[in-house]
């Protein structure tokens, strides 16, 4: 294996100056850097990033904690960041908890194990207090969800005003049983997609029971498929379904189409995300747009600035981006049932 004594050997300088050529220090001349780096490529020459983080450096490493790699959300946003990452000297690291508050323990001891360098999470309800502990000595923020035991840097989406608009849209169109189906309150984002639900209601002088709330696990493809068929079923069936994950959302389209269930004739719906498939669906889905993009720039942005900065300059930081509505053809005014005597 090449070491940094050979490429000394081959230029002629000390072995120190290499090690802080290749360390980018700030004392060594761009000339002198330009051709440590020419040489170490030539020979092959692979850092040895254990010995780096034996003393005391951190490695280059930025991971990102998530629930649920199959949420196209998730996906989408780590193919994002990865390629921010890239482009300034960084590599991206998946973990996924699934929710669950031990997993994601275990994933942040290992990630300070090896000295990452930051950390961008997508909390589970109930972090354990030791993640609290461990994310207190790495630089991190908040994607999506935000809880208050892990500081203040968060970037997320206007989940109350998203739900609210796209409630109101159905509300304005004449329905007046409409269900909501989304993830526990426990959740920061459950909690405030479903007080957009209800605040549309309130705003649209709707009664209280005008609208059903069915609250489960939001990564479940499986339960949205389960609990819209129970929905359906029944003298008081919603006339119109508003969805608050990517996932359930996922897998009541598969059962409405399964059912042969006509949208929006018998059913209106409003999504949420906007998945490439989702455009083609029925008569195209309407939902909610996420800015996946837009979010992932900013948390890679704000990331490197802390990274290259001292920790003094971490102070609370706060980036709630919109989310839109996209209208397509899968929302209209409820079908009036025609008694039996006006036939």
């Amino acid at each position: 294996m090449v070491t940094t004594k050979d490429i000394a050997e081959r230029l002629g300088v000390s072995v120190s100056t290499v090690g802080r050529a290749l360390a980018d220090d700030s004392r060594i001349s761009e000339e002198t850097k330009f051709k440590v780096r020419q040489a170490a490529s030539e020979m092959g020459y692979v850092g040895n990033r254990a010995a780096r983080m034996m003393r005391g450096a951190s490695s280059n490493v930025v991971a990102l904690v998530i629930p649920d790699i199959r949420n196209s959300f998730y996906s989408t946003i780590a193919h994002e960041l990865s390629k921010n990452m890239e482009a300034e000297g960084f590599q991206l690291m998946l973990a996924e908890t699934d929710d669950d508050r031990m997993v994601e323990l275990r994933h942040l001891r290992e990630l300070s194990a090896t000295r990452v360098a930051g950390v961008i999470i997508v909390p589970t309800a109930r972090p354990h207090g030791d993640s609290v502990k461990l994310l207190r000595t790495v630089p991190h923020l908040q994607l999506l969800r935000r809880h208050p035991s892990l500081g203040s840097q968060w970037f997320g989406v206007d989940d109350h005003e998203a739900l609210r608009r796209a409630t109101s849209h159905l509300v304005a169109e004449g329905h007046t049983r409409i269900a909501y189906m989304g993830g526990p309150e426990e959740l920061p984002t459950g909690a405030e997609r479903l007080s957009g639900f209800r605040s549309a209601l309130r705003e649209g002088g709707l009664p209280d029971d005008a609208g059903r709330a069915e609250l489960g696990p939001p990564s479940s493809v499986e339960h949205g498929r389960r609990t819209v068929r129970r929905l359906l079923k029944g003298p008081d069936a919603p006339t119109a379904l508003m969805l608050g994950s990517i996932q359930l959302t996922r897998g009541v389209l598969e059962e409405l189409s399964a059912q042969g269930t006509k949208v929006p004739r018998d059913l209106s719906v409003i999504g949420f995300g906007d998945e490439p498939g989702f455009s083609w669906w029925g008569p195209g889905l309407t939902t909610i747009g996420l800015p996946i993009q837009e979010m992932a720039t900013g948390c890679a942005l704000w990331l490197m600035r802390r990274l290259k900065t001292t920790p003094d300059n971490d102070g609370p930081y706060t980036s709630v981006s919109p989310g839109s509505l996209i209208l397509r053809g899968s929302t209209a005014p409820p079908r009036t049932k025609v008694s039996p005597k006006s036939r």
